[in-house]
């Protein structure tokens, strides 16, 4: 709330599942979750070492671009704006994938079709935008769940045992049920996530960035506990994490972006995924879709941009 209302520049965030991306999204923000172990997580207590990120949360890609690279510890010369490091060069048409399958097949009709107008208007500007498939994709919850809970149960057993009380009960449970996972079971996610991260490396070789949204819902109702969804009725937290937690599993740099607003006039946000080690065009690419978005739909909700 403070970032939406301005009270100050940027946020940091982690974001194990997408709880830098999915927060984001919800208040028409942006929010950058960098490479797998791109910044340092020292300080930061862990939930799932291998899935666990860190990255900032701003009203513009430029100015999570400035706090990136400031947690990056980066150094460059001052430029004529002010800014520090270097731009990565962009293609002057730029080929965005669309992951078809699990990921897009349940969306809500107004994320649906903000999908389908940011898809219309990056074509008018001269990009290219392609279908792609990410083999495998529908075992994302599955694989999440047997690496996560077990990795959480692992750091907190001690406290969990000595203090239980002091998680609250939701958490407390989710760390409990992390204890019951057997090591075959987090050795066969662990094989999966392999084939996963492959799978996203194999749908990025054809395109510079993924295009998909970053919540497959609007912001919900505070307390809910579920949602529908093409007339289907499922838990709101699977529904939430849906388009986000592929991305924690394989490390790939992943960034929510206003993308305008439903009917309600709440936000609806798209995400861009590029390939690992590859945060600053994913940046780059972010910024050129935001631009394009300002100038010609509603822009962003709170980023005052639009």
């Amino acid at each position: 709330m403070a970032l939406v209302e301005g009270m100050c520049l940027a946020s940091i965030g982690t974001d194990t599942g997408g709880s830098i991306r999915i927060p984001s999204a919800a208040c028409g923000t942006v929010g950058l979750k960098p490479t797998h172990g791109e910044l340092p997580l020292d300080g930061i207590v862990p939930l799932s070492p291998t899935c666990d990120h860190v990255g900032p949360m701003a009203l513009t890609v430029e100015d999570a671009r400035l706090v990136f690279q400031a947690l990056k510890g980066l150094k460059g010369t001052m430029g004529p704006t002010g800014t520090t490091g270097t731009r990565p060069g962009l293609p002057r048409r730029i080929t965005f994938g669309v992951p078809s399958g699990y990921l897009l097949e349940r969306l809500d009709s107004d994320v649906r079709e903000t999908l389908g107008r940011v898809r219309a208007e990056l074509i008018r500007a001269g990009h290219s935008v392609i279908d792609v498939e990410i083999d495998g994709s529908r075992a994302t919850p599955d694989t999440y769940l047997h690496i996560v809970l077990p990795e959480a149960a692992w750091y907190h057993a001690a406290t969990l045992d000595s203090h239980p009380s002091g998680y609250s009960p939701g958490v407390r449970l989710r760390l409990e049920l992390g204890g019951y996972v057997l090591a075959e079971d987090y050795v066969r996610a662990m094989q999966r996530r392999e084939r996963l991260t492959s799978a996203v490396d194999q749908a990025l070789g054809g395109c510079d960035a993924l295009l998909l949204p970053s919540l497959a819902i609007p912001a919900p109702v505070i307390g809910a506990q579920s949602v529908e969804i093409d007339g289907l009725t499922e838990p709101l937290r699977a529904a939430m994490l849906r388009l986000t937690q592929l991305f924690n599993l394989t490390g790939h740099p992943a960034i929510a972006l206003p993308a305008g607003v439903n009917r309600s006039g709440l936000p609806i946000s798209m995400q861009l995924v590029t390939a690992r080690h590859q945060t600053d065009q994913l940046l780059a690419i972010a910024g050129a879709v935001e631009a394009q978005m300002v100038m010609t739909g509603p822009g962003s909700v709170g980023g005052g941009t639009g």
